[in-house]
């Protein structure tokens, strides 16, 4: 019910030309307080969606500054997905509830990780457990008096629906502490116990998809997916998802296509990721309203691609004049940070993750409707300095606040504070 996964090895030195002096020494020298302990991330899927994607360079990162890491991914039946996406959806506002039936899939699914665990142990000193598929592990697991346990919630929980909040939300007292991506994704029925740090989640510039990738490369790889390079494109990269509008994104480009003739949009909803069995469904809806648009171009199957998704993704933000993200709930929303590191000006939802990262008329635009957007779409397009401009915001910003290594040393800094807070309390003599 679980398995490792093996990630190739990094050199921090990779790293420095994009930290400051001053973090490079802070993020090392924490790295060496830390260095005695054996950390394990666990999570629900291998490939495919922010997780994932986050795991598969945190994990490299911190064996190269000296900490011995591991990544653990279980191995449920199919019907736990189904499960937990719906949970997802309900923790991000979703009506309805959990059946009982759904319940005992759930917990029924953990069980059986965590009996496999307990056959194959795993050594550790501090666990990371990674969103709510997790949650009811660490109740199920032996633990040492030394082990720290670490939750972290990477959705939106501004509103959650109340029943599934209360089903799922002592839960959290097996933990030592948890993590949420935002302030405002705290519950605010969470009580002082466990404490909470907050971590915004960050891209990989070392990756395939972040890498610096040429105009001329990426025009090859979308050219050969149907787009016309000699017309403008703008871009949506996320799953086929509920939460992130793909239709809104349809509407507006309709709009704004009345206003710049030969407009092109690209829907990359391209992913590996097991935990999303309503993708197909949602791309069924999105096809029918796109109806059958030659300037509509969606992308689901992998199958017939040339190349790695993540080079495909690459391409197509390097190669659109804007990129969309139009989302109407978002835990963080990664696609933003990617596309705003390739100097590109994002519209975004006015919401949850997106906030925080796009600055608006600073460094991209926040919107709440097809209309917004259509109308920023078509300032954008027709104006290459506002563009620039905006772009090169975008760029800066990520490199100050939302790249990798800031991740890893905020990660670190939760386990240090449980650690140093448990010392202090050991030695605190009772009375």
């Amino acid at each position: 019910m679980y398995h490792k996964v093996l990630h190739p090895p990094v050199s921090i030195d990779s790293y420095l030309p994009f930290l400051s002096d001053q973090f490079a020494e802070e993020l090392t020298s924490l790295a060496k307080e830390l260095g005695h302990l054996r950390f394990v991330h666990l999570n629900s899927t291998e490939t495919g969606g922010g997780v994932a994607e986050i795991l598969q360079s945190m994990v490299p990162l911190m064996n190269a500054l000296g900490i011995a890491t591991e990544r653990i991914v279980i191995d449920p039946p199919s019907e736990f997905f189904q499960v937990t996406k719906r949970i997802h959806n309900l923790l991000q506002g979703a009506e309805g509830s959990l059946s009982k039936e759904e319940l005992e899939v759930y917990y029924g699914s953990v069980r059986q990780v965590a009996d496999d665990l307990r056959r194959r142990p795993v050594a550790a000193d501090v666990w990371f457990f990674h969103d709510p598929q997790l949650l009811p592990l660490a109740g199920l697991l032996p633990r040492t008096s030394q082990e720290i346990r670490i939750w972290i919630g990477h959705i939106d929980f501004t509103t959650p629906n109340p029943s599934v909040l209360d089903t799922l939300l002592p839960l959290v007292h097996d933990y030592d502490r948890l993590i949420f991506s935002l302030p405002s994704y705290v519950p605010a029925r969470l009580s002082e116990t466990p404490p909470v740090s907050i971590a915004p989640p960050a891209i990989d510039p070392l990756s395939v998809k972040n890498v610096a990738l040429s105009e001329s490369a990426a025009a090859d790889i979308t050219t050969a997916l149907g787009i016309d390079p000699a017309r403008p494109l703008i871009t949506q990269v996320s799953r086929f998802d509920l939460w992130k509008d793909p239709w809104g994104v349809i509407d507006a480009f309709r709009l704004a296509r009345n206003h710049v003739p030969g407009l092109q949009l690209a829907l990359l909803g391209l992913s590996q990721a097991t935990d999303d069995p309503e993708a197909l469904d949602v791309l069924a809806t999105v096809s029918n309203h796109a109806a059958q648009d030659p300037d509509i171009h969606l992308y689901f199957d992998a199958s017939v691609l040339t190349c790695s998704i993540d080079e495909v993704v690459n391409a197509f933000q390097v190669a659109s004049q804007v990129v969309i993200q139009k989302s109407t709930r978002e835990g963080f929303g990664l696609t933003v940070t990617e596309a705003m590191w390739k100097a590109k000006p994002v519209i975004g939802g006015d919401v949850g993750g997106i906030r925080i990262q796009i600055d608006d008329a600073v460094n991209g635009y926040l919107v709440s409707s097809p209309e917004e957007c259509a109308q920023r779409l078509v300032q954008l397009l027709q104006d290459p300095q506002l563009r620039a401009r905006l772009g090169e915001a975008a760029r800066e910003s990520v490199r100050e606040r939302f790249l990798m290594p800031r991740l890893a040393f905020d990660y670190l800094q939760a386990a240090k504070a449980h650690a140093f807070s448990a010392a202090e309390t050991a030695s605190t003599p009772s009375t």
